[in-house]
C-alpha cells in the first residue's frame, strides 16, 4: 500500500499539542509523509519539533488571503508541491475567544467572525492549492466538518452548525469540480472527542455514545490518513463520522431502563 509515502501534507490548525490537527500531522509523519503544520501562533514551531526531521511550521492567519499565500509558498520552497491537505483549523481561534449565544443575541461582528474561522479558512486555503495540484493530476483535500451542523445540532450553536453544514456543501461541490484532475475532497464527521480543551459536560456527553466514551484525537486523525492516501482513490465527496455512534441513537437518557 502506496499510503501517504512521498506525499507533501499540510495540515492546519495545528498549533495545540493535544488537538486534532497536530494528532493528524503526527499521524502522517509516521506513515511516510513530508509534513508541514500551521497556527496563528508561534507555538507552531514547538510542535514542528515534536514532528521531528524534516518538518516544516509556518504562522499564517488563514482569515488573510496575503497570509494563505504566503504559507503555502513556504510550503512549496521548504518541501515541495503539496499533494494533501488537511483543513483542520476553525472552532476557535487563540485570542478571539466568543461566548455561544442565541440566534437573536449574535451580533453581525461574531457572526462573520464565527464564518471566517470556520469555513472561510478551508475555503481560502483550498483554492490556493488546487491549482498546483490540477497541473499535477493528484490531490487529496479533507475538510475537518462535524456532526454538528451536518447531522444534529445544539442550543447556541447556529454559527458553528452553519459553518460545518456549509463545509460539506463546499466539500461537494469541489470534489465534482475536481474529480477529473485525480482531485479528492472529503469531510470528517467527529462526534465528542476528548481533547485538552474539552469541558466536563463534553467529556460526560461523549460518555453518553454507545461506545461509552468520547473518541481520542488520534482516532480522527487515523480518518484523515485513511482520506489523504492513495488508496481511498474511489472515495469522494463523503462525510465520514467517527463519533462511537453518538447519531445513531434517537434515545438519549440513561441506560438503565430503556437499552
Amino acid at each position: 500500500m502506496a499510503g501517504v509515502q512521498g506525499r507533501v501534507a499540510l495540515v492546519t490548525g495545528a498549533g495545540s499539542a493535544g488537538g486534532i490537527g497536530f494528532a493528524c500531522a503526527k499521524l502522517l509523519k509516521a506513515a511516510g509523509a513530508k509534513v508541514a503544520v500551521t497556527s496563528t501562533t508561534e507555538r507552531i514551531h514547538e510542535r514542528a519539533k515534536e514532528l521531528g526531521e524534516g518538518a516544516f511550521a509556518h504562522v499564517a492567519d488563514l482569515v488573510e488571503t496575503d497570509q494563505v499565500d504566503a504559507l503555502v509558498t513556504a510550503v512549496e520552497a521548504a518541501l515541495g508541491p503539496v499533494d494533501i491537505v488537511v483543513n483542520n483549523a476553525g472552532m476557535v481561534q487563540t485570542g478571539h475567544d466568543q461566548p455561544s449565544r442565541l440566534i437573536q443575541d449574535i451580533p453581525d461582528e461574531q457572526w462573520r467572525r464565527g464564518m471566517d474561522i470556520n469555513i472561510t479558512t478551508v475555503f481560502k486555503v483550498t483554492r490556493r492549492v488546487v491549482p498546483g495540484m490540477m497541473a499535477q493530476r493528484y490531490g487529496r483535500i479533507v475538510n475537518m466538518s462535524s456532526v454538528t451542523g451536518p447531522l444534529v445540532s445544539n442550543p447556541k450553536g447556529t454559527i458553528y452548525s452553519a459553518a460545518k453544514a456549509g463545509i460539506m456543501g463546499m466539500t461537494r461541490a469541489q470534489a465534482i469540480e475536481l474529480a477529473e484532475y485525480n482531485i479528492t475532497v472529503n469531510g470528517i464527521g467527529p462526534g465528542w472527542i476528548e481533547t485538552p480543551s474539552s469541558s466536563p459536560e463534553e467529556i460526560f456527553a461523549g460518555k453518553q455514545a454507545p461506545i461509552g466514551r468520547p473518541g481520542t484525537a488520534d482516532e480522527i486523525g487515523h480518518v484523515a490518513v485513511f482520506l489523504a492516501s492513495e488508496e481511498a482513490s474511489f472515495v469522494t465527496g463523503q462525510l465520514i463520522v467517527a463519533d462511537g455512534g453518538n447519531t445513531l441513537m434517537e434515545y438519549k437518557g440513561p441506560a438503565e431502563g430503556y437499552y
